[in-house]
């Protein structure tokens, strides 16, 4: 669609930035929502549907007995959605939108590989987490490869741009490394984050909705001179690609809020926790990142303390881990849970925003 009309149609409207971020959402949303009902009865009639019988914790089970067979895997609504809309209003040829469908893609096979290892086989809670990890290094190298370069020959530093730093802390080859963890924890800690309805897609929505603005600023001239930043020139796409982000979430999130007509399941969590990495890591706002996207930090933090903690003492941080569950365990509601963990992603977007603003 942009291609159709910005390349025949010189001074085209769809040229503007905010107008084909807007279009979409739009249809991202749109699609999302259209698509849904039939993907959730498709998925039902084919039984892929949650057993929340598969956990260590028998509470954990007692609390979420009441989703049993609710139909799982939804993500595939988001992706179908994200890149529909993604290849309308995004410019395909460029680099960086490339990577990033090579994220979600990559990451979204590797979901639904886990995901149909813990629906087919009896007892099974999925891949091997040596295996899951090891898939996700391979392409976060890969990406790490990629970026590197692309960074190198666009003039851009490989460095990581650190607060109260005016220069970036230069790493060199180095910076492939720092890519590939980079990838593989954002997308653990949303697929972590991932365990009540709404809870994930929420705070993806707001995480994108952050770095949408962020995209914005950083690829328009103006709008970075105005602000003292520097430019960069595909940050434009970058800022359509999480608009579309954005609005496929808004319309899984009808479908996932409580109470949750279906899962987003792994080929979900683990291909949109890449993508809001990857695109952190195109924008050079890697910790920024990590404050936009506090909620999904704190999650993959819990479990990492829990486990830690647990295997030098024997004892417990939390009464259940990640994070969501332990407030579970002490009497919240579910979808208090949510909300308030909805309220701090806000909170820690706007909170990103200024500190972007500042240019601290």
């Amino acid at each position: 669609m942009y291609y159709l009309f910005s390349t025949q149609i010189p001074g085209s409207p769809l040229e503007d930035t905010v107008l084909r971020a807007t279009l979409a959402a739009l249809t991202a949303f749109l699609v999302s929502l259209l698509l849904g009902t039939k993907v959730i009865r498709k998925l039902g009639e084919y039984q892929v549907r949650e057993d929340t019988s598969k956990t260590h914790s028998e509470k954990l089970r007692d609390l979420h007995a009441n989703k049993r067979n609710t139909p799982t895997m939804g993500g595939i609504i988001v992706l179908l959605a994200l890149f529909i809309s993604a290849a309308l209003w995004c410019n395909v040829k460029d680099y960086t939108i490339g990577l990033l469908f090579l994220t979600a893609a990559g990451l979204g096979v590797l979901g639904f590989a886990d995901d149909y290892l813990k629906l087919t086989v009896k007892d099974c809670f999925g891949m091997r987490d040596r295996t899951k990890l090891s898939f996700q290094l391979a392409l976060g190298l890969i990406l790490g490869i990629a970026i590197y370069q692309h960074f190198k020959s666009s003039g851009v530093g490989t460095g990581i741009n650190l607060p109260f730093f005016r220069e970036d802390v230069e790493l060199g080859y180095l910076y492939v490394v720092v890519v590939m963890f980079y990838v593989a924890w954002s997308s653990n800690a949303v697929n972590l984050t991932d365990g009540l309805d709404g809870l994930a897609i929420g705070c993806t929505i707001l995480a994108g909705l952050a770095l949408c603005f962020v995209a914005y600023a950083l690829g328009d001239r103006e709008t970075s001179l105005f602000l003292g930043i520097n430019h960069i020139p595909w940050a434009k796409e970058l800022s359509v690609f999480c608009a579309a982000l954005v609005g496929s979430g808004l319309g899984f999130l009808w479908y996932n809020g409580f109470p949750a007509q279906a899962f987003m399941g792994d080929v979900g969590s683990l291909s949109v926790g890449g993508v809001l990495a990857v695109v952190a890591l195109l924008l050079k706002q890697e910790l920024l990142f990590i404050l936009i996207g506090m909620v999904f930090m704190l999650e993959a933090f819990s479990v990492f303390l829990q486990v830690v903690v647990f295997k030098l003492s024997g004892r417990r941080v939390f009464y259940c881990a990640p994070l969501h569950h332990h407030f579970q365990f002490i009497g919240w509601p579910e979808s208090k849970i949510t909300v308030r963990f909805w309220i701090v992603a806000a909170v820690m977007g706007f909170l990103g925003l200024l500190i972007f603003r500042i240019g601290l």
